[in-house]
């Protein structure tokens, strides 16, 4: 028998409804208002929205009041809503799970539809996102109350499953500009086409403060201090606008701010089931967990008003209390009720990660109602090649609210938070795409703010006798193997969950911004094999190739291995440059006028000491996406270097974790360091 974690209710706690429902008061009919047509780009054949009100039963109801306040048009619809249609709004599917049978979105009175990273519609184009997400809008508006869908999707560096979206630097780079301006900048470029091709929200940012580079989702991270990753929450306004009240604009999404919370502080070794890193646990003291993992979520509650919060797949044990017992993030009613909702006052709502509910213990039952209790709102329960899915997830809560074991009035709060973001987001106005800014997408000013980040991003590490900036009249040779390679470049996340080296997205490579930028003659060879030319200036581009979380981890069974590949084991993920990508820089080095090596990667990499002093010049690239201009921007003095390093640069593997403030700090490069162009050895 599975022991049920209920939460501690003998507390006073502040429920999260309407005042007129908390109090048992009817909502007062408001003015019968049509809801008016659907947005212009609903699809063909598809009735507006306000055919479908006056078609239905109440179409005077005061939900579909526009006048009146989002609080009263709340209560309103809840106090209509039956168990199953409140249940079926905590319950999210994937696109691939209902796109052979979109009636179940209105079977099942679904209120969510998400894309996974790499779930795309068979026309991946702005127009065939925005046709797939009104089509399941369709249905969810053809049930008897017409609850509108909310469709969300991973846009973590941009909407880059979208192909021809704009694809800007991970958070890694984003990080090293030390510029949350330009970083809201890219929220606003981001929402306005996530928005314009169908999804109204985004799972983004990440807030995670990545304290061990072995860790998988580092470039997810803006960097190892949290007071950098409370200062890059600007995306969020980005995002959402300067205030939720902003989100019924066609230019804005709901922003998602995650993994709450220590997902970047886990343990090497502590993983469940391997030596994972991602998804492991996190050890440390309250004061610890409050000072590196909760404080970036102060600021995007407090500050930015982040509309939804997602949990992290890890655990959490806490040191000074000694018990050494783990508990899921998931289940963690005193972070997530306490915490977020009641100390941070937190108003917005809770979703789950992708089948996360299923890592904690007991039974399926158990799982769904330790988390709902613990305060999740919204559950991600795809299929994902299982049985037990968002169907399951409707009739065990259904049950678990039938039998006690979950308080209706918990179902009530839930579901009042998740109507609440769809009121805000204008969805019952205006439920179908707004196509107005779709030829926006990808568009050449929206690449040129991309552009602007990638130079921003790139940080110099070492520039011996001035190197850099190149002259645009020099004749260069280039090698590497991410020298023309934009699915290295993009890194994951891109088109597809892992992306790819043999992704392909519109953009510019780092060779392609070098032929265009020089003016002497370009060599290409990406094994350096072809000869160096006399007074040719080597710039060789080595890095790692594409992966997302787990797969990216350094140690443990799961270490450098990569699905899309078989499972064949992958040397360069180990923070390591390849055996290739180390021949080509001695060669280059012994033969080229100078010799500058950019390192285009998710983390740091291990650079040896007999390497570094063949190099004249060194570059952290990062991941910089579609837009590898912004990298020959730098390398050719068109802008000046300015990055800062958002983490610190081991000299071995062995070092990590290492950062700044520990004991015995012997980094190859601190965290803050970069040069400007130009000024050899000057530390900013």
């Amino acid at each position: 028998m599975s022991l049920l974690r209920v939460p501690d209710r003998s507390r006073p706690r502040r429920l999260r409804l309407p005042a007129v429902l908390a109090t048992g008061v009817l909502v007062a009919a408001g003015l019968a208002v049509d809801a008016g047509a659907a947005a212009s780009g609903a699809p063909a054949g598809v009735e507006s929205a306000g055919d479908r009100f006056t078609e239905r039963p109440g179409r005077g109801a005061p939900y579909k009041n526009p006048r009146l306040s989002t609080e009263r048009r709340v209560a309103d619809l809840l106090s209509r809503m039956t168990l199953e249609e409140k249940v079926g709004q905590m319950a999210q599917a994937e696109r691939a799970d209902v796109s052979a049978d979109p009636g179940q979105i209105a079977d099942l009175f679904l209120g969510s539809v998400l894309s996974g990273g790499g779930s795309v519609p068979a026309d991946n184009t702005p127009e065939g996102w925005a046709d797939m997400v009104d089509a399941f809008q369709e249905q969810a508006l053809s049930t008897r109350l017409g609850i509108p869908l909310l469709y969300g999707v991973d846009a973590v560096h941009g909407h880059a499953n979208l192909n021809g979206a704009t694809v800007f630097p991970h958070n890694i780079g984003l990080g090293a500009t030390r510029d949350p301006r330009l970083v809201e900048r890219i929220g606003a470029i981001t929402a306005e086409e996530t928005r314009a091709s169908g999804p109204q929200w985004n799972f983004s940012p990440c807030l995670c403060v990545a304290r061990d580079d072995r860790w998988g989702r580092t470039y997810e991270s803006f960097g190892e201090s949290p007071v950098l990753a409370a200062r890059m929450g600007t995306i969020i306004d980005g995002l959402q606008g300067s205030r939720r009240g902003d989100l019924d604009d066609p230019e804005h999404v709901l922003a998602t701010a995650k993994h709450f919370a220590g997902d970047g502080l886990t343990t090497f070794g502590t993983g469940e089931g391997d030596y994972t890193i991602d998804q492991g646990i996190t050890e440390a003291s309250r004061r610890d967990f409050a000072r590196l993992a909760l404080s970036p979520y102060v600021p995007a509650i407090k500050h930015h008003d982040v509309g939804s919060v997602m949990p992290s797949f890890s655990s959490v044990d806490w040191t000074d209390d000694g018990l050494g017992n783990p508990l899921k993030m998931h289940a963690h009613d005193e972070l997530i009720n306490g915490w977020l909702k009641d100390k941070m006052d937190f108003d917005g709502f809770v979703i789950s990660d992708w089948r996360a509910i299923h890592q904690i213990p007991g039974d399926y039952a158990t799982q769904v109602a330790v988390s709902v209790n613990a305060g999740v709102d919204m559950f991600m329960e795809p299929f994902s090649g299982d049985t037990v899915g968002y169907p399951q997830f409707i009739e065990t809560l259904v049950q678990l609210v039938e039998d006690g074991t979950v308080p209706e009035e918990r179902i009530d709060d839930a579901v009042s938070r998740i109507l609440t973001a769809k009121f805000e987001l204008g969805l019952f106005e205006d439920p179908f795409t707004d196509r107005r800014h779709i030829d926006e997408i990808g568009s050449p000013e929206h690449r040129r703010v991309a552009r602007e980040a990638v130079a921003k991003s790139q940080v110099l590490l070492r520039n011996e006798d001035r190197t850099l900036p190149l002259s645009s009249s020099d004749d260069v040779y280039v090698a590497g193997s991410n020298a023309d390679n934009i699915g290295n470049q993009a890194g994951g996340w891109t088109l597809t969950w892992q992306g790819g080296s043999t992704n392909v997205i519109p953009g510019d490579t780092v060779l392609d911004a070098i032929e265009d930028a020089a003016h002497g003659d370009v060599t290409f060879s990406a094994d350096a094999s072809a000869p160096v030319p006399a007074g040719a200036h080597g710039v060789v581009v080595v890095g790692e190739t594409p992966y997302a979380e787990g797969f990216g981890d350094v140690g443990g069974p799961r270490w450098g291995w990569d699905p899309g590949d078989g499972g064949v084991l992958r040397p360069e993920k180990t923070m390591l440059l390849s055996e290739a990508d180390t021949a080509a820089v001695e060669t280059v080095c012994a033969a080229a006028a100078s010799c500058t090596v950019l390192v285009v990667s998710g983390r740091p990499m291990i650079i040896p000491p007999e390497l570094l002093e063949q190099t004249d010049a060194l570059v952290a690239s990062w991941l910089p996406g579609s837009e590898g201009g912004g990298v020959a921007d730098v390398l050719f003095g068109k802008r000046p270097f300015t990055g800062r390093l958002p983490v610190t640069w081991p000299r071995s593997v062995e070092q990590e974790p290492i950062n700044i403030g520990d004991a015995d700090y012997d980094p190859l490069y601190p965290y803050g360091w970069g040069l400007r162009t130009g000024h050899r050895g000057h530390h900013r």
